[in-house]
């Protein structure tokens, strides 16, 4: 058999996170993003695959309000804290902020040159702003209660504001005037959204009175009431260059009579009942409407319904995005067939998963994640786009558990656990329920599939029993949702059942409990074969080896383990969680493990050396859901902080990179030695910083310090350094300092920076702070140890000029006064020698005196003891 490559590391390649918790939210010109509030922080997303591009942080007040200048250059925000804000998209940087509302702030939108932002607040006013200025140009006071919608006339040439408040009136303001024209009032509630006809002279208004009016804004006069029998959230007019126009011209309709008083328009309304509608103005008719909602509604009660909060037409695509109140965004394109129109759901985000539970991968090529979160139904993710392809939804209660595989048949099948206490059987082609199981007693925890044979599956729940349930009965022509029997029930535990896994050949499924124990049962009559006893915590997750004959447990006690089937015995232990273990599985034909827990870590395990060879950390809460893909063991985790990773293996990018990076540096070391071996030492400083050698580039500045013309080569260097090469340079000085062998060096080095480099450049460098502080310490011990060097050589060449002033005559001749001189330099060394050598001779002779007069005194001392020993 061949050997096996090892898998070393794990690269995070794609994350799918929330962006999205409810509120405002805004499309680019272009849609090439999309702006979000999620809590208190603003979420830039791109369209294309839902990946975030950029997080703005908020002022951690929920965000109220949100819009787009014409360019797309700038966002308006406000958050509760009625803080207006100003954002430079390009570096996300906060222009400039203004209060200016006395509540918070419930809309706001940019004029068609980008220059004036109006926001309508809690405070029943409508403000307008001179966007470079940041001033108020505009004070509108008059609604009596809260403003929830706000618009500009889209024609520049006519100054017009509109506003909608929730006491049912519609006031259009002149903004040259500064005075309110008109009230238009007819609605009985809220104002949710108006619109403004392609002409320019009519106005729509919609609110949750369950109406649409449509007023002449040649004389403020409401020209029809169009009943909508429904509370409406959104409204959206059909241009006629909108693929939805097309398709509506296309289509016959039942004859009915046109007002002539009434403009031909065609709308799209959004309420709380989760449908698109397309009405006819002219003739007050519902020309399209969904058969079905694309929200999953789980029970027929009422206060559960979930419906649209907002809608758009998107500016280029004309494709209508949808938003509901469960944070998902539709996008829907017109489709016509056989005569009638359809809405095709091109794509669905997710803006909000809540906790991840559990998940898999989905079909033979694994282009699928079917997940489970905190919510009813299951949601099958594109891994491409990212983009959530359809929902399954079933359930009465919360999904707990969920398992995929492809049938015999070639049927792509999910099988999920949930706390209504039903076992439910899914076809993902149809996309719909096959199967159904009943008699649990409790919370369904655990689902697996069988692993060859593919017929069965089973489940195990908090009554503590597990049953194996049939899957013969259904057939791929099913239509009716089929009711499965259970072929074997067993009590087998004496807590609940937190995990379950079946053998590679079916023979076998083992259970783990929350009593601290992993059971093996024989199938398919779930007749006991052995009992796993060692953790000391509730077992979480269970696995069978590919390739040996054992069982992995991992435990809520922060450890794995590793079983022998034949008698129980635990042949290996892992340690290194910091908390619980909750998921754990085989990789590489079952040598290796990884693992997930509660301690937002993932680790790579070797199973031979029980040794943990790599340790992730990409998540903020607990790691409930792990899935290893069967062909390619892609890793996706996901758990508490609603947050998807998917994983690839690097291990040959790594070493490829690896060797890369080697055969680079060998190469950059070459044209090091040259530089040197041309006197080249500006090029070799530059590539000494490049390579981040330290030790070399102390070296470099050594020798240009040897040189005549030491000043204009270190000079020439630093002045070719870069922001981040400067930064190294006073990071590697400030260690160099730290060492009374290099500071004169480093020493040397920071002086030329300071005095050929602008100060207001070495300030700007990143952390020149922190380098500050760490150089002072060391420079004021340095000088301090130099001046009392100075003070000492002072006091000696002092000492040896008197010394040698009152030297005796010579026997040769006297010293005359004015001939008398100071010894120089070179004497002074020499007498100090003379001097330092007398010195120790001195005490030398000294010692040897001390020395003699101590055995004389112990030799009379020993003599006296003798002495008297005697008497």
């Amino acid at each position: 058999m061949a050997s096996v490559s090892l898998k070393k590391s794990y690269k995070c390649v794609q994350s799918l996170q929330q962006f999205y918790t409810g509120g405002p939210c805004a499309v680019a010109s272009d849609e090439s993003f999309l702006v979000c509030a999620c809590d208190e922080k603003i979420k830039i997303v791109d369209l294309s695959n839902a990946s975030i591009k950029s997080t703005i942080e908020g002022d951690s007040e929920a965000v109220t309000a949100l819009a787009l200048s014409p360019n797309n250059n700038i966002l308006f925000s406000a958050s509760h804290s009625r803080q207006i804000r100003v954002w430079d998209l390009s570096t996300l940087e906060c222009i400039r902020s203004w209060k200016g509302h006395e509540g918070p702030v419930m809309g706001m939108a940019s004029d068609a040159s980008g220059g004036l932002l109006v926001t309508a607040g809690a405070d029943r006013k409508v403000l307008v702003w001179d966007v470079d200025g940041g001033f108020c140009t505009h004070y509108f006071k008059g609604h009596k209660g809260v403003v929830t919608s706000i618009m500009f006339h889209p024609d520049p040439n006519r100054l017009l504001l509109f506003s909608g408040g929730e006491d049912g009136s519609v006031r259009v303001w002149d903004l040259t005037g500064k005075k309110c024209l008109s009230t238009l009032e007819k609605h009985q509630s809220a104002i949710t959204s108006m619109a403004i006809s392609e002409d320019g002279w009519t106005l729509l208004s919609a609110g949750r009175d369950k109406v649409v009016n449509l007023w002449n804004l040649h004389d403020y006069g409401c020209m029809t009431t169009i009943p909508m029998f429904e509370s409406l959230e959104a409204l959206c007019i059909i241009g006629p260059e909108s693929p939805f126009a097309a398709s509506l011209s296309s289509l016959t309709y039942p004859q009915t009579k046109k007002r002539s008083d009434v403009p031909s328009i065609n709308f799209i309304t959004v309420g709380e009942r989760g449908l698109v509608r397309i009405w006819s103005a002219d003739r007050a008719l519902c020309l399209f409407e969904q058969k079905s909602s694309d929200i999953a509604v789980s029970s027929g009660d009422e206060d559960s319904k979930r419906g649209f909060i907002s809608a758009l037409l998107m500016p280029a695509s004309q494709e209508l995005l949808c938003v509901t109140a469960d944070q998902q965004f539709f996008l829907y394109y017109p489709e016509e067939s056989e005569g009638s129109l359809n809405l095709v759901l091109r794509k669905r985000f997710v803006g909000y998963n809540e906790e991840i539970v559990d998940m898999k991968f989905l079909g033979d090529e694994e282009q699928f994640l079917a997940v489970s979160t905190s919510v009813e139904q299951v949601r099958v993710y594109d891994l491409t786009s990212m983009s959530c392809s359809y929902v399954l939804a079933g359930h009465t209660d919360v999904i707990l558990c969920l398992d995929t595989c492809v049938s015999s048949s070639g049927r792509t099948l999910i099988v999920t656990g949930s706390k209504d206490n039903t076992v439910r059987l899914w076809d993902c082609q149809s996309k719909a329920c096959v199967g159904v199981g009943i008699g649990h007693m409790g919370a369904v925890g655990a689902v697996v599939f069988s692993k060859k044979q593919r017929n069965f599956f089973v489940s195990g729940c908090s009554d503590r029993t597990l049953k194996v349930w049939n899957m013969d009965s259904v057939s791929d022509n099913n239509e009716e949702v089929l009711t499965l029997k259970a072929k074997a029930v067993v009590a087998a535990h004496d807590k609940d059942i937190n995990c379950l896994a079946v053998a590679p050949n079916d023979s076998l499924v083992c259970s783990g409990s929350q009593d601290r124990t992993a059971c093996i049962w024989r199938l398919p009559d779930l007749v006991s074969v052995v009992a796993l006893k060692g953790h000391k915590r509730g077992i979480w997750s269970v696995e069978f080896s590919p390739v040996d004959q054992c069982v992995m447990t991992a435990s809520g006690d922060k450890t794995i383990k590793i079983w022998a089937i034949s008698d129980g015995t635990c042949l290996k232990t892992f340690e290194g969680h910091q908390s619980s273990v909750l998921r754990a599985s085989f990789l590489t034909h079952g040598t290796q493990i990884v693992s997930c827990g509660a301690d937002c870590m993932v680790k790579l395990w070797t199973v031979k050396t029980n040794e943990c060879i790599a340790t992730y950390d990409q998540h903020e809460e607990k790691i409930w859901a792990l899935a290893v893909g069967k062909k390619t063991e892609m890793l996706a985790t996901g758990g508490g902080d609603a947050v998807i990773n998917l994983w690839h293996d690097s291990t040959a990018l790594d070493k490829e990179e690896a060797f890369r990076k080697e055969e680079e540096g060998v190469l950059r070391g070459q044209e090091l030695e040259n530089a040197l071996i041309d006197a080249d030492y500006t090029r070799a400083i530059q590539i000494a910083f490049e390579l981040r050698r330290p030790h070399k580039l102390l070296e470099l500045f050594r020798e240009l310090c040897r040189k005549n013309d030491m000043d204009d080569q270190i000079g020439k260097a630093i002045k070719a350094l870069g922001k981040e090469e400067l930064q190294l340079l006073l990071e590697y000085i400030r260690e160099w300092n730290t060492k009374p062998k290099f500071c004169q060096i480093a020493q040397y080095v920071l002086s030329r920076a300071y005095s050929i480099l602008p100060a207001t450049e070495i300030v700007e460098v990143p952390g020149f702070k922190e380098l500050l502080n760490g150089l002072i310490p060391y420079t004021q011990r340095h000088f301090n140890r130099l001046d009392r060097l100075v003070r000492s050589l002072c006091i000696l060449q002092y000492t040896s000029a008197a010394m040698s002033v009152i030297q005796p005559e010579d026997n040769e001749g006297k010293l005359e006064g004015k001939d008398a001189k100071l010894p120089n330099a070179a004497d002074i060394d020499e007498l100090s020698d003379i001097t330092s050598v007398e010195e120790e001779q001195h005490h030398r002779e000294l010692k040897e005196k001390n020395s003699s007069k101590k055995r004389k005194n112990k030799s009379r001392h020993s003599a006296s003891k003798k002495v008297k020993g005697g008497d």
